[in-house]
């Protein structure tokens, strides 16, 4: 495998250069920012686990950074690999803190949703005949995200949830259904759109993020005012 192969995987850029896809590059300003906001809210509670995710968060924007200004085969697993993470970290954290999962369930609910992830994939592949990431411009690898939170929230319909935190996750999964259909698209609008609507992905996406690390904190504190 050429690490050093370039990838043109988007809709703005136009060639090889560091900055040719300038607005989809600065667009990741949007992951530090919420970076900083989730940690400083994180903090404030003494949330170690919030604390943690709001720092993979800016990891998550300086990995996608690195992709959409080298556009190198290596800089692409800089960008996927922190998002991974954060996806499987905070299942974790939901089954343990949401749906009061002991750390063995919880460890073996995040095995299987991964294990679903992998395979979700081929089999739809199988079941169209023909290459569904190819068609969703690799946006079907983030279904199981939306299914986890949709799964999350209705969860918390059979526990106590003094935070409302299951109204929460549904508004967050609908706005991550939303980036992940700007994603989707960033291709397809090229010849109305020159830049494509990926940037707005990444805006959408921190934003996820950062309402994702703020209920995790806000659940903890109303389950401990209790």
């Amino acid at each position: 495998m050429d690490w050093f192969e370039p990838i043109g995987a988007y809709c703005e850029r136009g060639g090889a250069a560091f900055w040719a896809e300038p607005v989809n590059a600065l667009s990741n300003a949007a992951f530090l920012v919420a970076a900083v906001a989730a940690h400083r809210r994180a903090r404030a509670a003494d949330d170690r686990a919030g604390v943690a995710l709001a720092l993979l968060t800016a990891v998550v924007g300086i990995g996608s950074f690195l992709f959409h200004t080298l556009a190198v085969r290596w800089a692409m697993l800089a960008d996927v690999v922190p998002i991974a993470v954060f996806i499987h970290a905070y299942f974790y954290l939901a089954m343990v803190r949401f749906l009061r999962f002991g750390p063995f369930a919880a460890w073996a609910a995040t095995l299987a949703f991964a294990g679903f992830g992998f395979g979700l994939v081929p089999a739809l592949d199988a079941v169209a005949g023909r290459s569904v990431e190819v068609l969703t411009n690799g946006s079907i690898d983030y279904l199981p995200a939306v299914l986890a939170l949709v799964g999350v929230a209705l969860g918390l319909r059979g526990v106590d949830d003094p935070a409302a935190t299951g109204r929460r996750v549904v508004a967050l999964a609908a706005l991550f259904s939303v980036s992940l259909a700007l994603r989707t698209a960033d291709r397809g609008v090229c010849a109305l759109v020159p830049v494509g609507t990926h940037f707005l992905w990444h805006v959408l996406n921190a934003a996820v993020l950062y309402g994702l690390v703020v209920a995790a904190v806000r659940h903890r504190e109303a389950v401990s005012r209790r």
